[in-house]
Parts: structure tokens; sequence; C-alpha cells
């Protein structure tokens, strides 16, 4: 019986993320063909229509505001606007933080300011954590420590995450990309670094 069980959890543990993975994309397909395909259909004639063209139509959408972004114009443009919703309540919260997150992500993985480090928080014990910010020097207090930087430390299980304050002399950089580290940070060091697959030590 435990064979059977051990061969059933493993079939469980392979197939399970697959199949959550696909759905996300499926989801994600009917959702942004639902909403851009309408859209579509008013413009091109229903003869030429093809499904899946709203997918498509999405992704040229982002290419081409990527492309408009690099105009000085634009981005002046954008700033205003975004400077209008940072001054909502609740939207500014909902906002900040999703374009932050998406702009940490998205940074290259070679900014010293985004790179993956291992926090002192006592002897012999290290947190693993993300550099968010080199320096306290706009940050309002008397006595900025000019050797002070943020670090983020996500918590196990995508359920938040701690922002310290510390001394740089307490920080050691980790060979690690920003992806695996938050991989092997969010499952509780079950992914391996480097594929994502589950490292059980026994």
């Amino acid at each position: 019986m435990s064979k059977l069980n051990t061969t059933f959890l493993t079939g469980l543990v392979t197939l399970v993320p697959i199949a959550a993975t696909l759905y996300f994309l499926y989801w994600l397909a009917i959702t942004t063909e639902s909403l851009l395909g309408r859209a579509v259909r008013m413009v091109l004639p229903e003869q030429y229509y093809i499904p899946g063209t709203g997918v498509v139509v999405s992704l040229l959408l982002v290419f081409l505001t990527g492309l408009l972004m690099k105009s000085w114009l634009v981005r002046t443009i954008f700033s205003w606007w975004e400077g209008l919703l940072y001054r909502i309540p609740l939207i500014k919260s909902i906002y900040g933080s999703i374009r932050d997150l998406l702009s940490f992500i998205s940074q290259s993985s070679d900014d010293e300011f985004q790179q993956v480090v291992t926090v002192e928080t006592a002897p012999g014990i290290r947190m693993i954590g993300f550099v968010t910010r080199n320096s306290l020097d706009d940050l309002p207090q008397e006595n900025p420590d000019s050797d002070g930087i943020v670090v983020y430390i996500p918590l196990g299980y995508m359920i938040g995450g701690h922002t310290v304050l510390v001394s740089r002399s307490r920080v050691q950089p980790l060979a690690l990309s920003k992806e695996d580290a938050m991989r092997f940070t969010l499952t509780g060091g079950l992914a391996a670094p480097g594929n994502g697959s589950s490292a059980r030590r026994h």
C-alpha cells in the first residue's frame, strides 16, 4: 500500500502543476479573447474575424505600448496620468503595489539595487531577501544610516514579507537569480534553485 501511495503522490505532484499552469494560460487566453475580441469585431468585418484574434491583438498592444514608452512625450503624458492615480485613495495603493511588483520583476538581474542577498538576523541564521533601495538618505529620519540599505524578505507560500532597514555589513550577496531565489523562498526551500523542482533532503 505504501508503494501505491508513493506512486499516486508522484503522479499527483507531476500532473497538478502542469494542469494548473495550463488552466491559467487557458483562462488568460479566454479572458483576453473575451475582452479584446469584442472590440476587434466592432472594427473588423465578421467574415475576417478568426478566433484568437483578440489574443494576438493584446500581444501587439503590449509590444506597441513598450515601443511608445520609449518616447519622451508618451512617458511625460503617462507620468501625468499616473500622478492622478496616485492621488486617489485605495486606487493608489492597489495600482502602486502592482506596478512596483512588476517593475521589480522586470528589471535586469544585473541591477545592483535588485540583487539577491542574505541578511544575518542572528548568529548563524540568515534570511534570503532582495535589495530594493541602496541608500537610506531620502527616508524621513534625523540621522540616516550612511551605510544602510533596504531589503525585502518574502515569506513562504506568498503570505507577505518584511521590509527591513539593515546595515550593509550584515548583508551578503547570494549567487542566485531573482526568479530562483523567489521560488526557493516562497516554497520554504522545497524548490531546487535552477530548475524549480522539489528537492527534499533526507
